[in-house]
């Protein structure tokens, strides 16, 4: 049964093609349920289906021996899992867990890689899409590297807050330092000082948005500039 397009223009790169390729894809495509802390694929697997987030998103990491996975970005209503098909790449690069629930659209790789031969704006679209991704893990790379964690927890949590489309995150202490590459406690000073200036509320895992643009004001240039990036998708 096709999925209705109203109910798909949630996300970015669908809602940017025209009419009659949305159609087409559509027809190939399932609707499924992002179950927190799932994988969805681990690195170096070939890819069964690819996805199209609704809502929720994917956390993709990189894994190096005797250390927890690292973060390296997320995957939300902003963007695809499996792009790298037209490519010519159909295996994992990294790691694929949810971190925020959700639904997502799905369609196998034949499918996808038949509507790429067919739809050649199909194929601009996840080629600047990829463009993107590159820029984000470039900016990543640099973000960690340069920026103190204060800033990059807040801009996780904003990256978060865009994808989940609500306030309220699932995460751990713990969850967030694996993320950024950092020691646990590293993450709770940083939490408490954002905490402190009415910025999050904090309890059991969970943890609330309070002021949007006070966390804006706190992150590091990367969040801005990841927005920027997206932004050429539709320019």
């Amino acid at each position: 049964m096709p999925v209705p397009e109203q109910s798909v223009l949630v996300n970015r790169l669908l809602a940017g093609l025209p009419a009659a390729t949305l159609k087409a894809i559509l027809t190939h495509c399932e609707t499924i349920d992002l179950q927190m802390n799932t994988t969805r694929c681990e690195r170096g697997e070939l890819y069964a289906h690819v996805y199209f987030p609704l809502s929720g998103f994917l956390s993709l990491a990189t894994l190096i021996t005797g250390h927890p996975p690292l973060e390296m970005r997320l995957i939300g209503n902003e963007g695809m899992l499996g792009g790298t098909l037209a490519l010519g790449v159909p295996r994992a690069p990294q790691r694929v867990m949810v971190q925020g629930a959700g639904t997502a659209l799905r369609m196998t790789t034949c499918a996808f890689s038949t509507a790429l031969a067919d739809h050649a704006c199909l194929s601009r679209m996840i080629n600047r899409y990829l463009y993107v991704v590159f820029e984000q893990l470039a900016q990543t790379a640099a973000c960690n590297r340069f920026h103190d964690v204060e800033s990059r927890l807040a801009r996780r949590l904003l990256m978060s807050d865009d994808r989940a489309r609500n306030a309220q995150i699932h995460l751990t202490h713990q969850n967030l330092a694996d993320f950024l590459g950092v020691l646990r406690s590293a993450v709770t000073i940083a939490a408490g000082n954002l905490h402190k200036r009415g910025l999050i509320y904090y309890s059991r895992g969970e943890i609330t948005v309070l002021d949007r643009a006070g966390l804006e004001a706190n992150a590091c240039e990367c969040y801005a500039n990841g927005i920027a990036q997206y932004e050429k998708l539709n320019s």
